[in-house]
């Protein structure tokens, strides 16, 4: 079934343990007593995801239904399992499920095929026999999907973040930076705060170290502490080739408010009401949103930490909940490992303490890889659910990973090394947290059929979907308004047009704190907080400094700045 073949969903979204085909004229006695003992770790009371029937000693036992508890998906969750195995079908299986629920979802589609959850699927000798099997009861079905796409490139609504509020810390990690610069750039970001000096595009903050590495701006660059004039135009030269890249469509205003992705942004369309209200537990389905990234999957580095941008805003603006008897929104993110390739300690700490911390908001995290070493262990301890497909071990180094993934799963009355290798696409060794928070028994799971379409849905639906979006006409096209680059530019043309005998050096000198103040940020004398309040900075608190204190005055761990809703 390549990758069509895997997991899968019910009818509404889940069947409680006594609503499943699987039931009729099977009982767990007639089981051998391994098959009664996992089951049995699988049997919750409350409403639950069906992920597939139990696999022992190479027969499926549809009387033993593997699940997942709804209140425990805020606990996170890995799905891994090398290219091939089914990974895309089980993110499309439990994703339609929890739409079902009432759930909104959050999904990457990396390589195009993940649109047809807006579609019903097709049955075929394939899905019926899949369905036979799991003892599920399968039926045709689409979930309501917003399709977007990072800067427009591509066919989606377009996302975009402002550099202000993309931050320091995610910026350095696009541009390839290292600690020192990094920190360096969290300097010229409390710079540009402090002189109202608003960083809307790429065009913004190259103006900003441009203006501070000239001879103009190289006394202000004084003011900067610990920031020197060759780092700084080493982060002038990264941004202009990242510039040069095409990479400017990402950056600017409308920015994306991720408060859409609950479908509760605003007055929201269609979809975004239905979503909305499921979640409040109308019964209604929860809304897909899918960000459409085949047209920037040679760009790796970009979209895994637009993504990470993404769940760091949701974290600013979500209040705290607790636990909750569903999440308020189930994040997917796809090939995780890019996000971690190449990582500063401080990124890291950062992705680190957002899955720690974002459970209390309602969010669950999917990371998605091919083996659980992709992840770091601190961020891998989080993860409370997995859903492990197949590996190879081709080669020495494959059959380490191998070990080190058996390693990191309970103990088994499975021979998980041979089995890992062995069990086919769409079939997964599962363990997950009970409704107690406890561990799962390990159990061997062949996956549900998805009841969308699994493959993409044509080019011409998808566009219709994204321009009929009540979405659409509120981020389509992009606004290009004052702010820095604008302000410095209006500053130099005043200068060249001034007298070459005016007494600035005079005025200069006799006021020494407030002529920066005012060439810089271009709102005349008066304290910083003035002038930030009078730039329109409201959409951002001040940006990180790469220290502690910085973050907790922006409210997060990346830097990332609150913006005007």
């Amino acid at each position: 079934m390549s990758d069509s073949q895997p997991m899968p969903s019910t009818p509404d979204g889940g069947n409680p343990p006594n609503g499943s085909v699987s039931d009729v004229g099977v009982t767990p006695s007639a089981s051998p007593p391994e098959v009664a003992e996992i089951a049995a770790g699988y049997a919750f009371d409350g409403p639950a995801l069906d992920l597939g029937a139990l696999l022992w000693d190479g027969r499926c036992h549809p009387e033993a239904q593997v699940r997942i508890p709804l209140p425990m998906l805020n606990r996170h969750g890995l799905v891994a399992g090398a290219t091939g195995t089914g990974k895309t079908k089980t993110l499309q299986l439990i994703a339609e499920q929890l739409s079902a629920q009432g759930v909104p979802v959050f999904l990457a589609d990396i390589k195009g095929d993940v649109s047809g959850i807006s579609a019903p699927g097709e049955a075929g000798d394939r899905v019926t026999g899949r369905a036979r099997d799991v003892g599920q009861e399968w039926a045709p079905r689409g979930y309501p999907c917003e399709f977007y796409a990072l800067g427009g490139i591509g066919t989606g609504i377009p996302v975009r973040a402002t550099i202000t509020s993309f931050g320091p810390v995610l910026l350095s990690k696009v541009l390839q930076l290292n600690q020192t610069q990094e920190q360096s750039l969290g300097l010229i970001f409390h710079y540009a705060d402090q002189k109202g000096l608003e960083l809307v595009d790429l065009k913004d903050l190259r103006a900003v170290v441009a203006f501070l590495t000239s001879d103009e701006g190289k006394p202000e660059l004084k003011t900067v502490g610990g920031l020197s004039t060759a780092t700084a135009g080493v982060i002038l030269r990264a941004l202009t080739a990242f510039e040069a890249q095409g990479m400017g469509d990402f950056f600017g205003e409308p920015e994306f408010d991720t408060r859409e992705l609950l479908g509760a942004a605003g007055a929201g369309g269609a979809a975004g009401a239905e979503a909305g209200s499921g979640s409040a537990g109308s019964g209604a389905p929860g809304l897909v949103s899918v960000l459409e990234l085949p047209s920037v999957q040679d760009k790796p580095a970009l979209f895994s930490t637009f993504l990470m941008w993404l769940l760091a805003d949701l974290y600013h603006d979500l209040p705290e909940v607790g636990d909750v008897d569903k999440p308020k929104l189930v994040f997917f993110f796809d090939e995780a490992h890019l996000l971690f390739s190449g990582a500063s300690k401080a990124f890291l700490e950062s992705i680190t303490q957002t899955v720690r911390l974002i459970r209390s908001k309602g969010v669950g995290v999917f990371f998605v890889t091919q083996t659980p070493k992709d992840v770091p262990a601190d961020v891998l301890a989080q993860l409370g659910n997995r859903v492990q497909h197949a590996l190879r071990a081709f080669t020495p180094e494959d059959e380490k990973a191998l070990k080190a993934t058996v390693r990191t799963f309970p103990n088994s009355a499975y021979d998980l090394a041979e089995t890992l290798t062995g069990i086919g696409t769409g079939e997964a060794v599962v363990t997950v947290l009970s409704e107690k928070g406890a561990p799962t028994p390990v159990a061997v799971t062949r996956l549900r059929a998805p009841q969308s379409l699994m493959g993409p849905v044509a080019a011409a639906d998808l566009e219709r979907a994204v321009r009929e979006s009540p979405l659409y006409g509120r981020y389509a096209e992009a606004v290009d308004r004052e702010s820095a680059y604008e302000r410095l530019s209006a500053r130099e043309a005043e200068r060249a047009a001034a007298p070459a005998a005016a007494p600035v050096p005079a005025q200069a000198k006799g006021k020494a704190a407030p002529k920066p103040q005012e060439g810089a940020g271009g709102s005349g004398g008066g304290s910083v907080v003035e002038q930030v309040m009078g730039s329109g900075m409201f959409k951002s608190l001040l940006r990180s400094m790469g220290t502690q204190i910085g973050r907790e005055i922006s409210r997060s761990v990346f830097g990332t700045a609150k913006r005007r809703r």
